[in-house]
Order: structure tokens, then sequence, then C-alpha cells
């Protein structure tokens, strides 16, 4: 259903304000409490264009190719028909009891029904800089589509697209046409309850399929089923449960093992599958890596093959075993000669260090920007500890090199609150697909998180000067 405005013939700062004041109260954790919104708004979503939106669903059935691909390298690197390097990098730094779970049967060919790449929009199309198979922002992202629809612009995905992509993905996982699904959060992932409670509550609404968001307390185990308890004191059968907790905190979330336990024994679905190998940053080392290429070309087909070079930039693992004498790190200079050692890269000048150095996976540090270095902010010293950092913790938290893209710069407009006018400023833009796996083959765009933050920054999230908004198509978009 086209979208209509309900409150017509708004110039751009009106609608700006709109979208700010039509926004759940609540929804989003604030440091400044004088704050509703700890971001800039904007009159309008950000404009794509129709030749980069069909690229983007491609870009999704792609990624869905690709989670499938990586799943079938690992296990068959596990049984050993693989190079056996491919599980070892991917299981280093894990306990065995993750490591366990990831290879159990019941879960093995489990893939995330979720995906969420961060895509830097350059002058040349895209680089994916990760894969996010636990995504915040689908409450966000949906509450912001609705609210521009309240004023008659219709963002990628239609006003429901994240509600709808998330109960289809739903249905697919369980396996039944109207689901009822935990949504458990945990403690250490609070910060996405209310985002979380404002989708289900839409999906509620649709009708097409019952969600509750829970603690993972409240979850209640029998031997034939596994309920939830709800705020007035029923008990819910669950036929699935969505899980927002991370692998790295398992151990800390209370009845995991019960939720496990009845997941493993097919008494209830789970979706992303408790499978830290599959998200893993590393994942995009191993892709590039110059003796698995045959294989990921047999695994996806040529022509996904070479459009996934295209994105994936360049990664590589921080492994600081020492190399025999004639063996070199594939297509890695330091002053034009061929890297045999990851310390070459110190001598680097900062105009030549346009690489991130990052957490690959399974860490505190690994999601949110937290643990990323960009090499050419760094003073050689600062440059000299983020290696020596990477190297020393390949045992317990591997970490990767990949190279830095810069972003196309663009122009934004956005509401400044400080005297109510519309400004513009000079960006960079990453933008955040949600793709919801809806059958073997199929994946769902639900909607496109855009967030521009000023050109100067080096990083691109979250912050309280950048732009986050949806995304729209438009003839004369990016």
């Amino acid at each position: 259903m086209p979208c209509t405005a309900t409150v017509p013939n708004l110039t751009a700062r009106e609608q700006a304000q709109f979208i700010h004041d039509s926004l759940p109260a609540g929804l989003f954790k604030i440091e400044d409490e004088t704050e509703r919104i700890p971001w800039r708004v904007s009159p309008e979503p950000f404009a794509l264009s129709p030749k980069t939106v069909t690229a983007l669903e491609t870009v999704g059935r792609d990624l869905l190719a690709f989670y499938r691909g990586l799943n079938s390298l690992y296990n068959r690197s596990a049984r050993g028909t693989a190079p056996a390097f491919i599980a070892e990098y991917l299981d280093r730094g894990k306990p065995e009891h993750i490591v366990r779970l990831a290879r159990q049967n019941r879960f093995k060919q489990d893939i995330p029904s979720v995906i969420r790449p961060d895509l830097l929009l350059t002058d040349d199309g895209f680089t994916a800089s990760e894969l996010d198979s636990v995504p915040g922002g689908m409450g966000f992202v949906g509450a912001l589509t609705e609210a521009y629809c309240k004023a008659g612009i219709e963002s990628i995905g239609g006003a429901q697209g994240m509600a709808k992509g998330f109960a289809a993905m739903l249905a697919h996982v369980s396996g039944v046409e109207r689901p009822v699904v935990a949504i458990v959060v945990s403690e250490e992932s609070g910060d996405y309850r209310a985002e979380l409670q404002w989708l289900s509550n839409a999906v509620n609404d649709m009708g097409t399929a019952r969600t509750i968001v829970t603690s993972p307390q409240d979850v209640i185990f029998t031997e034939d089923a596994l309920f939830v308890r709800e705020a007035d004191g029923r008990e819910t059968k669950l036929d699935a449960i969505y899980r927002n907790f991370e692998l790295f905190d398992l151990l800390n979330v209370p009845k995991q093992e019960l939720m496990l336990y009845a997941a493993r024994h097919n008494r209830v679905k789970m979706t992303p599958p408790p499978k830290a190998t599959m998200e893993e940053k590393s994942s995009f080392a191993l892709f590039h890596h110059p003796a698995l290429a045959a294989l990921w070309r047999a695994e996806l087909g040529k022509d996904t093959y070479e459009r996934l070079r295209a994105i994936f930039p360049m990664t590589w693992i921080l492994d600081p075993r020492e190399l025999p004498p004639q063996a070199i790190v594939h297509d890695l200079l330091a002053n034009g000669v061929p890297v045999q050692s990851f310390q070459q890269l110190v001598d680097l000048g900062k105009s030549e260090r346009d690489y991130v150095v990052k957490p690959s996976g399974f860490s505190e540090l690994a999601w949110g920007s937290r643990g990323v270095k960009i090499a050419n902010d760094l003073t050689r010293e600062e440059w000299q500890a983020a290696l020596d950092e990477g190297l020393a913790s390949f045992e317990r938290t591997p970490y990767i090199l990949q190279r830095f893209h810069k972003g196309k710069r663009i122009r934004m407009p956005y509401l400044n609150r400080t005297d109510g006018e519309i400004k513009m400023f000079d960006g960079r833009v990453r933008l955040c697909p949600y793709y919801f796996v809806t059958g073997e083959s199929d994946v769902t765009l639900g909607g496109i998180l855009a967030t521009i933050a000023p050109a100067d920054k080096r990083l691109i999230h979250g912050m309280s000067d950048a732009v986050m908004t949806s995304s729209m198509i438009k003839e004369n978009g990016y």
C-alpha cells in the first residue's frame, strides 16, 4: 500500500521536525537525557538510484550464497575433505563448547537468516567491510520507514518492510505458517531491547506471527517443548527462538543450556544458529585466499564469485607464525616488497597505510566499531602497537588486516536543532541493507539503513553528528 501523508504540504524543516517527533520516545539508549534522538534527522530518506537498488538486491542473493559456501567449506574442512586451515582459522580462540556447537549435526547446515552487511558507498560501487548475523537496527529502520510514510514518503521495503521480512523469515525457519517466537535478549544485548519490542509489536499487529520479547530467565524448559512466561504470567509454547545474544557471552546467559538442548533435540528452532564460525570477519580473508579460489568458484558459481570479489575488500588474518624463507603473504606489499612478516608494515608512511585492523569476531570488541583502528590515523608508535596487539591476540582473539576504502563524498540535509533550520553537510555513507532469508534461495530486502557521517570522520557509525535515516528510490539518487 503506497504511503499517504497524514500531514501534507510540509516544508523541509517541518518535515524533519515531524520525523523527529514521530519516532517513538525511548527507542534508543541516549547518554544525554535532554535529547530524544542522539543523531541528526534528515527531512527525507537517503536517495538511491534504481540501478543501485537493483545491485543491492543482487548483493543479498550473493551473500546468501556466500554464507552457504562458507558453511560448506567449514564442514568439509572439519571432516578433512577441504584444506584444514579453513576450520583451524574459524575455530581459533573459541572454547571447545563453542566449536562443538558449530559442528553438531542439528546445526551443521544452518546459516544466519538475517543478513546485514556494512556497505560503504564508493565512487566505484560498494565495499562490504563486514557482515553481521545478529544485527541491531531492525526496529529502528522499521520506525523510520513508518515515520517517513506518515509524511508521504515511501522508503525501500515499504512502511512494513522490516516487520514483513522478519515475520516471513520466522515462518521459514520454524516451518510454521504463523509461528510463536521468543525474541530472547540477554543483559549484554539490552541496548537493543526497546527497538526489538517495536519490531515485535509491528509483527504482532500484522497477525502473521506471534512474537514475545523476553529475557533468558523467562524461558521455561520441559522435555517436550520450550515455553516463555509472559508479562501476565501465562506460559506460551514456542515454535522458535530468535537469538539476540552473543556467543562470546554465552556462559553469562541464563538457561542457555536448556535453550540449546531444546534446539538440538528439535523441540524448538533457533536463529541465528549458535555457530560462531558464521560470525568471523576472517571469512573475507579465506574468500580471498588464492589456494581456495577454485573451491569458492565451485561453491558459488563464477558470476557470484566475481561479484563478491568486487565488494569484499582484501583481508588478511594477522597470523604471527613465521613463514618459510620462500613464502610470502599473498597480495600484500610493503614499500614495493612482498611481505613475509606483518612487522614489515610498521615502516610504511601514513599515506601508504590504507588499512584497518580489527578483531575478527567472538569478542566484545568485535562489534560497534569498538576494536577498529584505521592505520593512517595513527602515529608510527600507535600503528606498531595496533599490529603488535593484533598479532599477540592470535590464539585467543584473531585480528584481521583489511584494505581501507574511502567512501564517496555526498551532500546531505539535516535539521539543525539549535536554530531549527535545514543545513547541508559533506558526508560519506554506510548502507546497511537488511536481508531476510525467506526460502532456500530466497531473500527479501526489508529496508536499508543509511548512516551519513561528516566527510572528515574516518569511521562511519551512529555518532551524534551523523544523519541516520532509511533509504528511498529516486531517479537522480546515488
